[in-house]
């Protein structure tokens, strides 16, 4: 900016000046704002359970009597007592068990801020002048 005060300046014809100024601004502004996100989960949990039961038995028992006899001439004579047992068995136990989880996370976030603007002024400005003889009565200048 500048500024010129010519003061009253008197040539001898009673003509004064008065104020004169002139400059130009510059400026930016710059604006700019964005946001994004994303987020994903992912969460599984299982369990296996499994059991198994067998079993068998089988039993026999048998008893049993047996007598002979024989007589004429020479005399014979035969008891027999027997007893048969028999036992089989089986015991199957089967058990299993499982359990597990699975996660998973994923996270993006991205944010940008900016801020631009550009501005320009110029003004020139003067004051009236005064004559005393003939000339122009005034003088106003402005720009923008």
């Amino acid at each position: 900016m500048s500024d010129i005060d010519t003061g009253g300046y008197d040539g001898g014809h009673e003509v004064d000046y008065g104020h004169y100024e002139a400059g130009q601004e510059h400026g930016a502004l710059d604006q700019l704002h964005q946001a994004q996100g994303s987020e994903a989960d992912y969460n599984s949990q299982f369990g296996v359970y499994e059991q198994d039961h067998h079993a068998a038995e089988s039993t026999n028992f048998s008893t049993g009597h047996h007598v002979q006899f024989d007589q004429p001439g020479g005399v014979h004579y035969e008891s027999t007592d027997f007893t048969n047992y028999s036992h089989n068995a089986e015991v199957d136990d089967h058990v299993f068990a499982a359990e597990g989880s699975e996660n998973s996370h994923q996270a993006n976030f991205s944010e940008l801020n900016a801020l631009q603007q550009r501005f320009d002024s110029a003004f020139a400005e003067g004051t009236k002048f005064h004559g005393g003889t003939g000339g122009a009565s005034g003088l106003g200048i402005a720009s923008n």
